[in-house]
């Protein structure tokens, strides 16, 4: 069923005339929201990154080691695939997402809207599905259990941040509205081709 979507006031959704199914919900403030909570997962990765995650404990003698240096333990032991994707899915995806997202937001905020920020836009969903920092975080403690029975294991302050990282993503993600930002674009792009139209936004705002 071909439906139009309608304008909406913060907080309502449209539902389907059919099924009753929502189709989409408007989400209130969804930029300033977005743009908070993305500052704070942007300094959460950044901690998580730079503090030991795990570390062990085996005869009086502590290891640690951080996210990015497990990656190099798997590069300098030959499993160099494992060691890239590992880099790849929980360090270099999660950057270039929060960065993409964070660019889009502050660019959505101008007056008016960059051209480019429809194009970081379009390549956002990408970055979001190759961060794998819940994979990661599983795989974590399914190796705690094993390593359990040979050795002390000692967690990291950057295992807490990781955890709550995850939950800031996915604040981020029930906060951000893709449809204001293209809202706004668009109707950037039309004033740009249109300057009356400007003018009247102008000064009806």
């Amino acid at each position: 069923m071909l439906q139009r979507l309608p304008a909406l006031d913060s907080g309502a959704s449209a539902r389907c005339p059919r099924c009753n199914n929502e189709l989409w919900r408007r989400r209130p403030d969804p930029l300033n929201r977005t743009l908070a909570l993305t500052l704070t997962a942007v300094i959460l990765f950044i901690v998580a990154n730079c503090v030991p995650m795990l570390g062990l404990s085996v005869v009086g003698r502590k290891s640690f080691t951080t996210v990015i240096g497990g990656a190099v333990h798997l590069w300098n032991n030959d499993e160099r695939i494992v060691a890239v994707l590992a880099l790849f899915t929980t360090v270099l995806a999660p950057a270039v997402q929060l960065g993409v997202l964070l660019a889009v937001v502050l660019a959505a905020l101008r007056d008016p809207v960059p051209r480019w920020a429809g194009a970081l836009l379009r390549h956002h969903p990408t970055a979001r599905t190759w961060s794998m920092l819940e994979v990661m975080l599983l795989g974590v403690l399914v190796a705690l259990i094993k390593i359990a029975d040979y050795a002390t294991v000692l967690t990291g302050p950057a295992l807490y941040t990781i955890v709550a990282l995850i939950f800031v993503l996915a604040a981020i993600q029930a906060s951000f509205d893709p449809r204001v930002v293209w809202d706004r674009i668009e109707w950037a792009d039309d004033a740009a081709h249109d300057p009356k139209a400007h003018r009247i936004a102008e000064v009806s705002s």
